[in-house]
């Protein structure tokens, strides 16, 4: 090596030098480097104010930039002469924040000419691809931003229901001494929840008081107080309704009236059977009675609806009268069966029987009433009511001449002679038993009742028990008043058909059951 290059090493690597690790003073080979690499940098870049030319080529140096410049030995070097800055930009009013150390070192190069001072941390300057070349402000071409006419905002007006009048017609002016009428709301006065009828109101309660007395064995036989039904069918509407009587009510009895209201088929062909029973008030079971005679004679009806349906709209008379007559008949046996079951007399185990037919079908407007016991059967036709019932002959009517074996004996035939024998000798033979019945004769059966009747548009047929038929026959005030509020061609609604089978009468406490029928 050359002496001065050993000049150099001898330098670098002197046992006086101190150690080359990290100092307090940053004074380092790296800094050094750094140092000199950016001033070589700074001196290259172009005049700002100098027209875009490529600039000439510095001189090659003389020496390496990490050796020392020579001490002793040709003149002194000097180093090239620094471009003129650019301008610097204005300062804003907020000085700003110079964040972590990179932003400080930075800051400090830039205030010394791009050098950065000793012992200040080094911040990477940021890498880029390819030349960077400086764009002047005068070379963005101008661009002008467009000015819109905003409209002013205007608040939407409340939503209103009613059209506003046109501007261009004001309101009348109201005549003077005119105030405008106050609303009035029209309220129809509800029914009353049970009324009455006559010259004062009944005894008893309107309201339910008692409920009968029930056993743990027997909870079945438990008959509601209140029952309710309604349905439409072809060009008849029904409505029914069986409500305990008062008395009943009052004394904790249960209603002894049954009600039962079925369909049997489908469409046209389907049969509508609503039967009415009512056991008697002094029997006791009378309500297991009458809902026996409901349950019996539906079945019965059930099992030949459809031979009934064909002749109802066949209008065959004749066969339904004995077809019916027949079904009655096998109730009515059943019912003095279940009596000698319950080791009771046959009068003591029954109940009158009443029922209607109605057919589905709109061509078909005959209506079947048949049944036995009493009751009643009437028709509202043109505002007026008609009792209808079918009249039986009465009982005594009905017993004939005696008849050999039966009766007593003839009032005429002497028993023995005015001196007091009898007319028979007595040869010692045991006597055979006469042929005249000494018990008393029961009571005669009662007559089974039949009505085929044809109705018209706006008819009404009521089908009544005993404890509404007596005050609709009693108390013309009440028919009248079931006229009054029937006059609608509307059917009511089942509420409204309840109140009006409640209407009570003085001197009337049975149960009472109806059903009504309305023809469209």
């Amino acid at each position: 090596m050359t002496q001065q290059g050993d000049n150099w090493w001898d330098k670098l690597y002197d046992e006086s030098v101190p150690e080359t690790g990290p100092t307090a003073t940053g004074d380092t080979l790296d800094d050094r480097f750094d140092s000199a690499a950016l001033a070589t940098a700074a001196g290259a870049e172009p005049a700002p104010a100098a027209p875009p030319a490529d600039p000439p080529a510095p001189p090659p140096p003389d020496h390496a930039p990490w050796e020392p410049r020579p001490v002793s030995g040709g003149a002194p070097r000097t180093a090239p002469a620094e471009p003129p800055r650019p301008p610097a930009p204005p300062v804003p009013a907020t000085p700003p924040d110079p964040g972590p150390p990179a932003a400080a070192a930075a800051a400090a190069a830039g205030s010394t000419g791009g050098v950065p001072l000793p012992g200040t941390p080094r911040a990477e300057a940021p890498r880029t691809e390819g030349p960077i070349r400086e764009v002047r402000v005068s070379e963005v071409p101008a661009f002008e931003v467009p000015h819109y006419e905003v409209p002013p905002y205007e608040a939407p007006a409340p939503w209103s229901t009613t059209p506003e009048a046109p501007a261009s017609e004001p309101p009348a002016p109201e005549p003077p001494g005119s105030a405008a009428p106050e609303p009035t709301v029209e309220v129809p006065v509800p029914r009353p929840r049970t009324g009455h009828i006559g010259s004062g109101p009944p005894t008893y309660e309107p309201e339910p008081t008692a409920l009968p007395a029930a056993h743990p064995g027997e909870l079945a036989d438990l008959v509601a107080d209140t029952v309710l039904d309604g349905a439409r069918y072809g060009v008849c509407t029904l409505r029914a309704a069986a409500v305990r009587g008062d008395s009943a009510r009052y004394r904790g009895e249960p209603r002894r009236d049954a009600l039962l209201t079925a369909r049997f088929g489908h469409d046209e062909s389907a049969l509508v059977l609503v039967a009415v029973a009512a056991g008697a008030r002094t029997a006791e079971g009378a309500h297991r009675a009458a809902a026996d005679a409901c349950q019996w004679i539906g079945e019965a009806v059930g099992r030949s609806h459809s031979r009934l349906s064909e002749d109802i709209r066949a209008g065959r008379r004749g066969d339904l009268k004995s077809g019916l007559h027949r079904l009655t008949d096998r109730t009515y046996g059943r019912l003095r069966a279940r009596a000698a079951d319950r080791g009771l007399a046959p009068e003591e185990y029954t109940a009158s029987l009443r029922c209607l037919l109605l057919s589905a079908d709109p061509d078909c407007r005959t209506r079947v009433f048949f049944g036995i016991g009493r009751g009643g059967l009437f028709r509202l036709r043109d505002g007026a009511w008609q009792d209808i019932e079918p009249l039986v002959p009465e009982s005594s009517a009905l017993a004939g001449a005696p008849v050999v074996g039966y009766g007593s004996p003839p009032p005429d035939v002497p028993e023995a002679t005015p001196e007091g024998d009898r007319l028979t000798m007595d040869l010692g033979i045991t006597t055979a038993p006469g042929p005249f019945v000494e018990d008393p004769l029961p009571p005669p059966a009662e007559p089974f009742r039949f009505r085929a009747s044809v109705a018209r548009p706006g008819d009404i047929l009521l089908l009544a028990s005993n404890g509404l038929a007596e005050p609709m026959r009693g108390q013309p005030a009440l028919a009248k008043e079931l006229a009054a509020r029937w006059a609608d061609p509307e059917p009511p609604g089942l509420a409204a058909f309840l109140a009006d089978v409640q209407l009570r009468v003085k001197g009337y406490a049975d149960d009472r059951t109806g059903a009504a029928v309305w023809e469209a």
